[in-house]
Formats: C-alpha cells, sequence, structure tokens
C-alpha cells in the first residue's frame, strides 16, 4: 500500500474533457506512483457540492462552448469551495475552457458574454473566424523550464494584474497572439491553453503540483526523496 493518499476532485469531467484533458490524471497518477502515493478521483458535476476540504488537487479542463455554457450555470454553486481551495493554496489546474471560467469572462463564438467565477482576474475575447492551432513551446522565467504543448482555441485571454504567465511564448500564439505570454499562475492555481495534454509532455509542473498537495495534506512528512526523484519521459 502507498504511504501517501491524495483525493482529486476532476470538475465537470463528464462534460468538459473534449480534448481529452483527462489524459492529465493518469499522468498524475504515473508520477504520483513513483512518489509512493496514490490518487482517487471524483467527479465533481452538476449540482453537486464542492467540499474544499475533501480535496487535494482540481482538475478543471475545457470543452465547446455549449458545455461550457451549462457549467457556467452551475459554477457559482461551487464558487465560496472553490475560493477556499484556492486561499488555502492548495493545486488546481485549469485547461482552455476552465482557465476561461475561473476568469471574469469569455465571449463565445456567437458574441454572447459568458460570466466566470472571477476568482482569478483575466479575461477572453473571441476571434471572428479565427483559432490559435499548432505547436507551441514557452519559457518558465522564473524557474527557467521550458514547457511543450499543442494549442487549439478561439479565445484571446488577458491577464489581470495579480496573475503572472506561465511561461513567455517561443514559438506559437499563448494567450492572445499579442503580449508574448501564455497561462496564468495565481498563488497555486496553474492555467494553460496547452493540449496533448499538457502533463504528459511537461512532467516538471505535474511532480510540482503533487509536491505541493502532499506539503499541505502532510506537512510533518520527510519529502526530500519525493522531491529528488528525476523527472522522466513517460509518453
Amino acid at each position: 500500500m502507498a504511504k501517501y493518499q491524495l483525493q482529486l476532485a476532476h470538475l465537470y469531467g463528464n462534460l468538459l474533457n473534449t480534448y481529452s484533458d483527462v489524459g492529465n490524471i493518469i499522468a498524475l497518477r504515473y508520477y504520483a506512483q513513483q512518489m509512493d502515493t496514490t490518487i482517487a478521483t471524483k467527479v465533481i458535476s452538476i449540482d453537486d457540492d464542492f467540499a474544499p476540504d475533501q480535496f487535494d488537487l482540481v482538475l478543471f479542463g475545457g470543452g465547446q462552448d455549449y458545455e461550457q455554457s451549462v457549467v457556467a450555470r452551475d459554477l457559482p454553486n461551487k464558487r465560496a469551495g472553490l475560493a477556499t481551495f484556492i486561499d488555502d493554496d492548495k493545486p488546481l489546474l485549469a485547461i482552455c475552457g476552465g482557465y476561461q471560467l475561473l476568469g471574469r469572462y469569455y465571449i463565445d463564438a456567437q458574441g454572447k458574454k459568458i460570466p466566470g467565477l472571477g476568482l482569478l482576474d483575466h479575461y477572453t475575447l473571441n476571434q471572428d473566424h479565427h483559432r490559435f492551432i499548432g505547436d507551441i513551446t514557452i519559457k518558465n522565467p522564473e524557474n527557467g523550464e521550458e514547457y511543450h504543448g499543442f494549442e487549439n482555441h478561439s479565445g484571446r485571454t488577458f491577464l489581470g494584474t495579480s496573475e503572472r504567465p506561465l511561461g513567455t511564448v517561443i514559438s506559437g500564439n499563448g494567450n492572445n497572439g499579442e503580449d508574448g505570454t501564455e497561462g496564468a499562475i495565481y498563488k497555486e492555481v496553474y492555467c494553460s491553453y496547452f493540449h496533448g495534454p499538457i502533463l504528459t509532455r511537461n512532467g516538471a509542473i505535474a511532480k510540482h503540483l503533487l509536491l505541493t498537495a502532499l506539503h499541505n495534506k502532510y506537512p510533518a512528512a520527510d519529502l526530500s526523496s519525493q522531491a529528488a526523484l528525476p523527472i522522466k519521459p513517460t509518453f
């Protein structure tokens, strides 16, 4: 039996998995196993309560405009719990639609303004008959790590003053094709437009999410061996 156990909430995993972002859970479990850790996953969907004290990690994926509009109507019921989770410095990974819905609002393909949770300070505009599609490489200016992925989004996201980018664009378009940023970081929330899914190609991010969750849940544990584990190519 593994020494450590983590609980992961997959927000709207039955609705927001257009780009197979459930692969991020597979990657997390792979790395967790190397850290003598197991991950139990629960889908939290429409009309479900989100109790922040019951979870150590959250994944919030992306979907089509219709599914995202359905989710947007239910999300206010989970706002208080998600705000507490974020304020407690617990790790949350938001991809594409989940990224947009954590912000103030986004404009869909029909030009309709869809309100977000406003837990992060970004907003998202739509492109007229155009998408950012293709391979993308970015560099995190804080630790020098390069991240690789595939972007496919019509949204153009602009960060707020309380956020910093996940990385600066080396090749590709990123958040909006203008300011050279991709993704967002706020406290222990990590947002991105990377599909692929992101964690299958960027194990350093997976390792950081897991170590953060373990430190939060097991503050007295010696996690030096987990922190020292090398990140090996997996997929």
